[in-house]
C-alpha cells in the first residue's frame, strides 16, 4: 500500500474514532429541569359571610380572625411519570382557637391527615365532599384523629360544632404544587423542560391558567396571575 493510500486510510480510522468519543459524551445540549414561580394577586377578597350563631358561641362576641386565604397554584396536567407516593411524614390540620389551622392544605394523594384538637371546647370535623365524605365525631381538647385521603380533587372541612370554622384540603395526583406565602409568591421547582399548562386556584375567585414553556437550559419562568374582579 502507498504512503499516500495509509495515510488516507490512517485519517478516516481517526475521524471515525472521533465521531464515537463525541457521541458517548455528554451532550452540551442536555435538557435541566427549571422552576416556574410568580405572584398571585387577589383583586378583591369577599368579605366573610356572617356566621350563623351556635350555642358554643353564645355570650363570646365577635373573637374570630378572618382566614388565611392563601392561593394554590398546580401544573395540569403535570409531566408524565410525575405522581409519587405520600410521605411518609404526616400534615397536621389543627383545631386553635376556633379555627382551622392551615386554612387551606395541599397534599398528595395516599396522604394521611391528623387532626388534632389544641383548643379549649370540643370539636366534630367532616365533611360532606365527594372526594372524601367522614365524620370524626366530638373530641375533647388534646385528643385527635386521622384520615386517608386516597383520591385527587377538593375536600371542605367543617366543624359541626362551630358554624364559622371551615378548611380547604387539594388533594393532587403529582407533586407539581405550590402553597403560596402570605405575599403571595409561590415556586414549582424541578419542572422538566417542556409546554405546560399552569393553573391558579383559590376559594374567593374563578380558576385562572396561563401557558407556560420551561426551555432545555432550565432557569426560572415567571407567571403570575390576578384573581377575582377587574
Amino acid at each position: 500500500m502507498s504512503r499516500s493510500c495509509l495515510a488516507a486510510l490512517m485519517a478516516v480510522l481517526i475521524s471515525a474514532a472521533m465521531v464515537h468519543i463525541d457521541a458517548d459524551a455528554p451532550s452540551k445540549t442536555a435538557r435541566v429541569n427549571g422552576t416556574i414561580r410568580g405572584r398571585v394577586e387577589l383583586r378583591q377578597t369577599p368579605a366573610d359571610n356572617a356566621p350563623r350563631v351556635s350555642v358554643a358561641d353564645l355570650g363570646m362576641g365577635n373573637t374570630h380572625e378572618p382566614p388565611d386565604r392563601r392561593s394554590v397554584v398546580y401544573l395540569d396536567p403535570a409531566p408524565r411519570a410525575a405522581f409519587e407516593r405520600a410521605d411518609e411524614t404526616r400534615p397536621r390540620l389543627d383545631q386553635r382557637d376556633e379555627t382551622f389551622v392551615p386554612h387551606v392544605l395541599p397534599i398528595v394523594v395516599g396522604t394521611t391527615v391528623d387532626f388534632p384538637n389544641n383548643d379549649h371546647t370540643y370539636h366534630n370535623v367532616f365533611s360532606l365532599s365527594k372526594t372524601k365524605s367522614f365524620d370524626l365525631g366530638r373530641y375533647a381538647a388534646g385528643r385527635s384523629k386521622a384520615v386517608r385521603f386516597d383520591r385527587p380533587g377538593i375536600v371542605r372541612v367543617f366543624c359541626d360544632i362551630h358554624s364559622h370554622m371551615s378548611a380547604f384540603i387539594l388533594v393532587f395526583a403529582h407533586r407539581y404544587f405550590s402553597l403560596s406565602d402570605r405575599d403571595g409568591l409561590y415556586r414549582l421547582e424541578n419542572v422538566p423542560p417542556g409546554t405546560y399548562t399552569v393553573v391558579a386556584w383559590n376559594e374567593s375567585a374563578p380558576l385562572e391558567s396561563r401557558r407556560v414553556v420551561v426551555p432545555d437550559a432550565g432557569g426560572e419562568v415567571e407567571v403570575n396571575f390576578a384573581l377575582g374582579r377587574r
